[in-house]
């Protein structure tokens, strides 16, 4: 079972004191049946983020590590912030519309607004000296949503991620593939991608059937339905790529930047693009990884991220 008892106790001793100085103006977001505590040991809280709720987890102690996926929810994080809590004060959040977020109408959901829930979990939670970790289509939004406050900004981690217009034949072929109504509905239907994502070629390579029934139940239909309208958005966001361009060539330039992809699964050869954006990037790749490296591997993320924040980002904290 990915929750060991040795990472279990380790997380808790590290992280459950912190918990009063950490979650100050949040309300406790009650935990549904189908989330036992050993699947999700973490207190998440509600947000109000312009009209809606949005679920966020704020747990452990030290530098900022603000996690950010769009899709699906944060579950994907949780074997990294196990690793991690004990070192590092872990925030993630569920983008409107999926996960344990409030559910909203089908045009209400954007690249655009998820950003916007970001930039005000920085904001609210008083966020400072910040880390951004992103994954997927968190990648433009978590970048966009940071870009509000660069100051508060200390480095960036891309992980299985883009932060540019989608172009080429082939990447906007995909996201309108994705992103159709019929596609769309027939995963509402049979449930293929949630079940796709939770095995081994997904994200549950490392997690027992508990787990991965926990990861799809997270999921839902109607946040399977936002993952398909978060895709069809991704084509057509123009003024939200153009804030990240803007972020990623001037206030953010100059930031350390991590990147972690797995190796079978950058067809887009996105790290060499990072590494063009970023000469002095340290990267990653997770041998035999597909689109989740965090769950791959996350011991060898959990590790990469401490030892490279320990020696680019805040050299002797």
């Amino acid at each position: 079972m990915m929750l060991s008892s040795d990472v279990s106790s380790a997380y808790f001793e590290g992280a459950a004191a912190a918990y009063q100085t950490t979650t100050a103006g949040l309300t406790p977001l009650s935990r549904p049946d189908w989330l036992p505590e050993a699947q999700w040991p973490f207190p998440t809280y509600r947000m109000r983020v312009e009209g809606s709720t949005i679920a966020v987890t704020d747990v452990g102690s030290g530098p900022v590590l603000l996690f950010v996926h769009t899709g699906f929810w944060s579950f994907l994080w949780r074997d990294v912030m196990l690793r991690l809590a004990s070192d590092f004060r872990c925030i993630c959040l569920d983008a409107p519309g999926v996960g344990r977020s409030d559910r909203l109408p089908k045009d209400l959901i954007s690249l655009d607004r998820s950003a916007a829930a970001v930039a005000q979990v920085i904001e609210q939670r008083d966020l400072a000296n910040v880390t951004l970790v992103v994954h997927d289509l968190g990648g433009p939004a978590g970048i966009a949503g940071a870009a509000q406050f660069p100051e508060r900004v200390r480095a960036i981690a891309a992980l299985n991620t883009f932060g540019w217009w989608p172009s080429g034949a082939v990447f906007r072929g995909m996201l309108a593939l994705m992103s159709s109504t019929f596609i769309r509905e027939f995963d509402v239907l049979t449930e293929f991608l949630p079940r796709v994502t939770s095995n081994a070629f997904g994200a549950g390579r490392n997690l027992d059937e508990a787990s991965r029934k926990a990861l799809r139940a997270g999921i839902g239909r109607e946040g399977l339905r936002a993952f398909h309208l978060y895709m069809r958005d991704a084509r057509h966001c123009d003024s939200l790529y153009s804030r990240v361009q803007a972020a990623l060539t001037n206030e953010f330039r100059t930031l350390p930047f991590l990147t972690i992809f797995g190796d079978r699964n950058d067809p887009f050869k996105f790290q060499l693009r990072w590494k063009a954006l970023f000469p002095h990037a340290r990267q990653v790749v997770v041998a035999k990884g597909n689109h989740f490296p965090m769950c791959d591997d996350p011991n060898l993320v959990a590790t990469t991220i401490r030892s490279w924040h320990r020696e680019c980002v805040m050299p002797g904290h």
